[in-house]
């Protein structure tokens, strides 16, 4: 069975509304003109997704809105309370206010620049859950893990922690993304080769069949994320468990989204 891809770019402290708006009028005017590609966008064969940060959210909502082409919205991040005494927090049910159909969990940047530890992710992956907003939860090793030979204990330990409390029929297939990330390779212009990217994803897809049975794997999406670019997402894209990516600096060019868009579209062909 293959899965719809899906492309999420993660803007993270980039673009204010004003560039926001520009940014999502000039994606759609180029998809417009490329018959080909706005057939396939339009078809629903590849979903397209950005994470704007939360001043851009209402503006990006407004835009998509408006527009005849797909463009799933998502935030980076969330709080577990729905309302409180938590200055500089975001709810869940606000980012739905504004059009959001997603919430990036459990990044590397929040883990290990912010110290958001496993349980705290679970928190909010059971309350995102509970409201309805699709939580994309990141997980991957640091080089150091790496090296030591315990990714696959390190990924089973933040699997284990996120999904806790969660079961079979809240239809994870459909309602969770996860994004295969190795921390060594976010930012830094390295990635996984091709085989160790699928090798992890194929060992994420084991875990959730041996967890939540052989339709939630079947079906769930695991996205590769770390240094994505126009030249290696074809071969990413080819591998058996890899549904699509999570781009960060390589989603803020149009043309380079678009060329990530275009080598995807010929990875399914």
């Amino acid at each position: 069975m293959r899965r719809v891809p899906f492309l999420a770019g993660n803007w993270k402290m980039h673009k204010g509304p004003k560039e926001t708006k520009e940014y999502i009028v000039e994606l759609f005017e180029a998809a417009a003109k490329d018959t080909s590609l706005k057939g396939v966008l339009k078809e629903n064969k590849v979903e397209l997704g950005i994470f704007p940060p939360f001043v851009s959210l209402e503006t990006a909502g407004r835009e998509i809105a408006s527009a005849d082409i797909s463009l799933s919205l998502g935030a980076q991040n969330m709080h577990w309370e729905d309302s409180g005494a938590f200055t500089g927090e975001i709810a869940g049910k606000m980012l739905m206010e504004v059009g959001c159909k997603y919430v990036i969990l459990g990044h590397s940047e929040r883990r290990h620049i912010f110290g958001e530890s496993d349980e705290t992710i679970g928190k909010k992956m059971n309350k995102a859950l509970e409201i309805g907003l699709k939580p994309v939860l990141c997980v991957g090793e640091t080089l150091e893990e790496r090296d030591e030979g315990i990714t696959e204990f390190v990924v089973k330990r933040q699997l284990e922690e996120a999904l806790r409390g969660i079961r079979e029929h809240e239809n994870i297939k459909d309602n969770i993304v996860i994004a295969y990330e190795p921390v060594w390779a976010i930012g830094t212009g390295r990635k996984a080769s091709d085989e160790d990217a699928q090798g992890v994803c194929a060992y994420i897809r084991k875990f959730i069949e041996e967890s939540f049975g052989s339709t939630a794997a079947e079906g769930i999406r695991i996205l590769y994320g770390g240094s994505v670019k126009p030249d290696n997402a074809k071969g990413l894209m080819e591998q058996k468990d890899i549904d699509g990516a999570l781009i960060g600096g390589a989603s803020l060019d149009v043309g380079t989204f678009l060329g990530i868009i275009r080598n995807t579209i010929e990875a399914l062909q």
